[in-house]
């Protein structure tokens, strides 16, 4: 596939002679399939050449498809002088973020009201075909399309694309979730690791990088990046080549040339190596297929095409926050964002009340000695409540270091001092997550020796072998569902050495029911998926296989690491009696011997 830039800058369009060789339009980019297929992202002001260009090209009955990464201005501003709209014959379907309470279609139209615009949608001679996304993934022709919510104020979403045997993600606002990581230089962690992950392997990653670290500081909360963050992120996920786009409008080609040469000399020497270009109105590039890595099958995945109702969060925010100006902070941001007044229980209350049945987020001070939220956070997930407590925390700190040292603890972090609409960006994003029923693995506090364990196991991506068939084929038989494995819990997947029921080898880590019995080294039994606030939106519950019930035995070694589980699945609600759970335990023993046999002293 080839990708062409028509925008490329943020905010503002800024032509003149201090921004011909990057360009002045702002964000529309093109991608083209080596089967025809069109794709725009973004319709700034660069989308009226494109527009011109499409119909010089094609004629008037032009075919193609709009992805919207969020309805500010500078990213839709194009829409009303787009050529091809206006042309009958042609056909257009335009794909975007369904706001809190607003489609797509109606937000697009409120800009050519009459109060704004001169004419209307109506005016329209093309037929166009509006999609509402949320989270998910969807197809285009011959194009594989993930989507994943960005930190920004406005609802947005990142576009990753898999056409041609190649990868290709665009990112376009997005700012680090944990301020201090502007810097590029801080342990990434928690919605910044998963943000990662998405862009992980790709060929080409294009990415709003309006702002420098030194800007940074001043600009949190405005949704856009530091340079010298996207090539730290990009760095940790194997990218081979990032284009920086959304230039400032204040800044002029010298400038971008400057900031450019500044990250190689960063760079010279890192590996893997990474090309760092930035993105010019006109410049084609050209994305080489590669085994570039998928972090899950569309299949996978809940159908990205889907309805999103007012959101809110279920229950209130608990909050321990004994700094004043901090808290005060806190609950102007949640007044301003609709959410209920946080809830400020007494610290010996935390224990008894601290769960999702009460609340749908904590937001804990950690300044010890006058409150140690390090502590708390680690007694709420740490079983003193009970082992299906999933309440997320976010930890309240000053200092930076402590989200480098324990990452893995919270959900999230906010590193003081931070102004009000930063604190509005990050309820927005916590509330649209919190909105989905559905609660990943934490990782083990084992997780390195762990993994060092099953790799030397050397059973991963083995051929089947009948040994462990047979117990699935038993599991299946003996428990009548349709689904049995072996699942083995590697660093971002799980693996089946046997199954049952599937067609497929492995499936992501995040996705993994398996995962959580990693995590609490115990059993982990689900009448009912849809009744259960860990699973009930999991991609594995609303799309298929569309589990309903789960039960799961660890694959405890003696030196207490789990290494998977023995499970069987069914689509239709089921309870597990005792007697049942003992012969899952026969089961999985079995396996455990077929495993010590592999890899003798196991």
């Amino acid at each position: 596939m080839k990708i062409r830039f028509w925008g490329t800058r943020g905010s503002i369009a800024k032509p003149g002679p201090s921004t011909v060789r990057y360009g002045g339009n702002t964000s529309c980019v093109e991608l083209r399939t080596d089967a025809g297929t069109v794709v725009v992202f973004d319709c700034g002001t660069g989308a009226h050449e494109l527009g011109r260009e499409l119909v010089r090209q094609h004629g008037k009955a032009t075919r193609g498809h709009i992805l919207i990464s969020h309805t500010h201005w500078d990213h839709i501003q194009g829409i009303p002088f787009f050529e091809p709209f206006f042309e009958a014959g042609g056909e257009w379907d335009i794909y975007g973020p369904k706001g809190l309470m607003q489609s797509i279609r109606d937000t697009l139209a409120g800009q050519m009201e009459y109060t704004y615009f001169p004419i209307g949608v109506d005016k329209f001679g093309a037929t166009i075909r509006y999609h509402d996304l949320v989270e998910g993934a969807f197809s285009i022709d011959d194009i594989s399309i993930v989507t994943q919510y960005l930190n920004h104020p406005a609802l947005t979403l990142g576009y990753r694309v898999r056409a041609d045997g190649a990868t290709m993600v665009y990112c376009c606002d997005h700012e680090p979730n944990v301020a201090a990581a502007g810097s590029g230089q801080l342990e990434l962690s928690g919605l910044d690791r998963h943000h990662v992950e998405f862009l992980s392997g790709a060929d080409l990653v294009i990415h709003d990088s309006q702002f420098t670290a030194e800007e940074y500081p001043r600009r949190i909360g405005w949704g856009h990046s530091p340079a010298e963050y996207v090539v730290q992120v990009c760095q940790a996920a194997g990218v081979k080549k990032v284009m920086l786009t959304h230039h400032d409008p204040m800044r002029d080609d010298d400038a971008v040339d400057h900031i450019i040469a500044d990250l190689r000399q960063r760079l010279a020497g890192t590996q893997p190596p990474l090309d760092v270009q930035a993105a010019a109105e006109g410049l084609i590039v050209p994305v080489a297929s590669t085994a570039g890595h998928a972090p899950a099958a569309a299949s996978a995945l809940q159908e990205a095409h889907a309805t999103v109702e007012a959101v809110s969060l279920k229950h209130p925010v608990l909050m321990q926050v004994p700094d004043d100006k901090i808290s005060r902070l806190l609950q102007e941001a949640m007044r301003l964002e609709g959410l209920p007044d946080p809830i400020v229980p007494r610290t010996s209350d935390y224990l008894s009340a601290a769960s999702t049945d009460h609340y749908s987020l904590a937001l804990i001070q950690h300044d010890p000695p006058a409150i140690d939220g390090l502590g708390i956070a680690n007694q709420i997930h740490g079983g003193q409540i009970g082992p299906d407590t999933q309440l997320p925390v976010v930890l309240i700190t000053t200092d930076p270091e402590q989200v480098a040292r324990n990452h893995g603890v919270a959900m999230d972090w906010l590193i003081a001092p931070f102004t009000l609409s930063y604190v509005r960006t990050k309820l927005r994003y916590w509330t649209l997550h919190l909105a989905c029923r559905w609660v990943p693995a934490r990782l083990p506090a084992d997780e390195p020796q762990r993994l060092e364990i099953l790799h030397n196991l050397a059973v991963l991506d083995t051929p089947p072998e009948e040994r462990f068939d047979r117990i699935t084929r038993i599991a299946a038989a003996t428990f009548d569902v349709p689904i049995a494995l072996i699942s083995l819990v590697d660093k971002d997947r799980q693996w089946f050495k046997s199954c049952v029921g599937i067609n497929v080898s492995e499936t992501p880590r995040d996705l993994a029911f398996c995962a959580h019995a990693v995590e609490q080294h115990a059993d982990v039994v689900v009448d009912d998926t849809l009744l259960d606030d860990r699973f009930a939106d999991n991609p594995l519950v609303t799309s298929g296989p569309r589990v309903r019930f789960y039960a799961g035995a660890p694959l405890m070694l003696k030196n207490g690491v789990c290494l998977g589980t023995l499970c069987v699945v069914d689509t239709r609600p089921r309870h597990l009696s005792a007697a049942d759970l003992v012969s899952l335990h026969d089961l999985r023993d079995m396996v455990m011997e077929q495993l010590a046999r592999t890899q003798p002293g196991a």
